[in-house]
């Protein structure tokens, strides 16, 4: 995809997002003003803007790593909730920072545990994993909301919700103004790591020749199957870790529809990246401040779903785009 296609794209969605204000009968210029203001106008709004980056970073990062494997993992909501109970419960019963260093490494275990199926199921019986991780999603949410209602419930809360953990418990920030919370910089270092290897490693040029000829990589002496199941596992762990870090650095407990849709929204992140690991920090980025913004314009009387309905056509386009691209090559 050319380089001047994913600003162009980000352009053309912000045009229509002012169109569809303008329906609204809000001025587009009040609703420009009030997105920036709501996120990015002062330390309290920067703030929520990294805030809401952070899971959108390591779950983007997560269906990034489907992509170049030729995997569209759908899924990430689903291993989001996993891994969000699994590092709630270690948190819970192992205290201070040793289980901080639990909790993250149980939510990688448990997302890494519920994509692998998808993954498996792809490589060595053909099944489609947007098929299987829809599938998964559902049982991870339903599994989930009877996990806070039932087992995990605390006792005497009226709400489906987990007990909050201890603030030894918990991710601090590193820096006061605007907050920048210490998951984002483990976020940060992870993409680092994943660059490195996919650009410098025999396995990462494994991964993207997968991704982009299997037929080819599988003349070239690579075992697609298991190159396909370990990109399955290792992007659940991922997405089990943005759970993990959600729950550590922001809420301190796990409850009813705990995810606000960041597993979705990271599929949006991961496909405007345009191909490269480094893309995905401008993405999250963007991503975090719509969301944060869309607040702000439903103040000003513009419905809040409005930047997801844009954000969608947007993800819609460049699918699009990606796919006659795919067939021209073929």
């Amino acid at each position: 995809m050319s380089r001047f296609k994913i600003p162009l794209l980000i352009l053309g969605s912000f045009l229509l997002l002012l169109g569809a204000v303008w329906l609204t009968g809000v001025s587009p210029i009040a609703a420009v003003q009030a997105l920036f203001k709501g996120s990015l106008g002062s330390s309290n709004a920067v703030s929520g803007t990294l805030r809401e980056m952070t899971p959108l970073l390591i779950a983007g990062l997560a269906v990034f790593i489907g992509l170049q494997a030729g995997l569209f993992n759908i899924g990430v909501e689903g291993q989001l909730l996993a891994g969000a109970g699994a590092a709630t419960c270690v948190g819970l019963a192992i205290p201070g920072w040793i289980g901080i260093v639990l909790a993250l490494i149980s939510g990688c275990v448990a997302g890494a545990i519920w994509a692998y199926p998808a993954g498996w199921i792809k490589a060595y019986r053909g099944g489609h994993e947007v098929i299987t991780t829809i599938m998964l999603n559902e049982v991870a949410f339903r599994l989930t909301q009877y996990l806070t209602a039932g087992p995990l419930k605390q006792e005497g809360q009226q709400s489906a919700t987990t007990a909050t953990l201890s603030e030894g418990t918990r991710l601090g920030n590193v820096w006061s103004e605007p907050q920048v919370n210490l998951a984002l910089l483990l976020a940060l270092a992870i993409l680092l790591g994943f660059g490195i290897w996919f650009k410098r490693t025999v396995a990462g040029f494994e991964l993207r020749l997968t991704g982009a000829k299997a037929r080819a990589a599988e003349f070239a002496g690579v075992n697609v199957k298991r190159v396909t199941a370990r990109a399955m596992a290792v992007s659940g762990a991922l997405g089990g870790l943005a759970g993990a870090c959600q729950v550590l650095a922001f809420e301190g407990r796990f409850y009813a529809n705990f995810s606000s849709g960041y597993g979705f929204e990271a599929l949006g992140v991961a496909l405007l990246a345009g191909g490269t690991p480094i893309g995905l920090i401008p993405s999250a980025f963007l991503f975090g401040a719509l969301s944060k913004g869309s607040t702000a314009l439903q103040v000003e009387g513009v419905p809040k779903g409005i930047t997801g309905v844009v954000l969608g056509v947007l993800i819609i386009v460049y699918a699009v785009i990606r796919y006659r691209k795919q067939v021209r090559h073929d």
